[in-house]
């Protein structure tokens, strides 16, 4: 074989291998780029998926929950509440008394109606004071928004709460009442926990109602002062002078 044979045939080899070198050079750039994309992509501590969890914050807690009946809360005619002898009977000075709800202070009543006690309370309280009438029924918002401003009382203020929260402002009350309220509140310990941020430093809450089951209209005291504890609250008062017929009781507790 001479010299130009032997040239001619290691050309045509090298021809031969030139396609599969090529391929393998692009295919190893292929795969190289992938590696890095993935690289860039995929984070070096890889983050766990989020887990669905129950939140174990003050107003979440499942231990919140009751397992007894609760009332339908009123909503029929307002005249109901205005009864001449009421005031007699409740003997509400007394219990304003018992609240120390003097000039100055600021009260919340819940569950507030047509404004019966809201508007005691504003004139006990005077122009220094505020009174915040709260109230899940909108329509009963609106007649006692008209009812202060007949009888000119620039000192309260009308708030539409939640059936778990009163909404009430922090910090806010010197004194709260619940006249035959409590019985109709469908989760009493959530809402009595979202009550206590509202609470000044020595602020009373008064809960008057009347002996029941819980959903006729009334519920046991004990029940009351056992549901109140797990939201944080302390009995300091009892008094059962608001009914001479011993079905009502006044119950007075403080932030513990």
């Amino acid at each position: 074989m001479n010299v130009r044979d032997k040239g001619n045939r290691e050309r045509r080899f090298h021809l031969h291998l030139l396609p599969r070198s090529v391929l393998s050079v692009l295919l190893a750039l292929v795969l190289l780029g992938c590696a890095l994309a993935n690289q860039q992509t995929r984070p070096a501590n890889p983050i766990a998926s989020p887990k669905s969890s129950v939140s174990t914050g003050p107003d979440e807690r499942s231990s919140d929950r009751i397992a007894r009946p609760t009332s339908e809360p009123y909503s029929g005619s307002l005249s109901i509440f205005e009864d001449p002898k009421r005031e007699e009977r409740l003997q509400v000075n007394r219990v304003m008394d018992v609240l120390a709800i003097k000039s100055g202070s600021t009260v919340a009543d819940v569950g507030a109606g047509s404004g019966w006690f809201t508007v005691r309370a504003a004139k006990r309280v005077g122009s220094t004071g505020l009174v915040y009438a709260v109230e899940i029924n909108g329509e009963y918002l609106k007649h006692i928004d008209k009812r202060s401003r007949e009888e000119n009382l620039s000192n309260i203020r009308t708030i539409l709460g939640k059936a778990d929260d009163p909404l009430l402002p922090e910090k806010s009350v010197d004194a709260v009442l619940l006249l035959k309220t409590y019985h109709e509140i469908s989760e009493p310990v959530r809402w009595l926990r979202r009550l206590r941020p509202s609470m000044r430093e020595g602020a009373r809450l008064g809960i008057i109602d009347r002996t029941g089951k819980g959903d006729d209209h009334g519920v046991d005291q004990e029940t009351v002062v056992k549901e109140a504890q797990r939201a944080g609250f302390v009995l300091v008062e009892q008094h059962d002078f608001v009914k001479p017929d011993e079905m009502d009781y006044f119950l007075v507790f403080r932030v513990r």
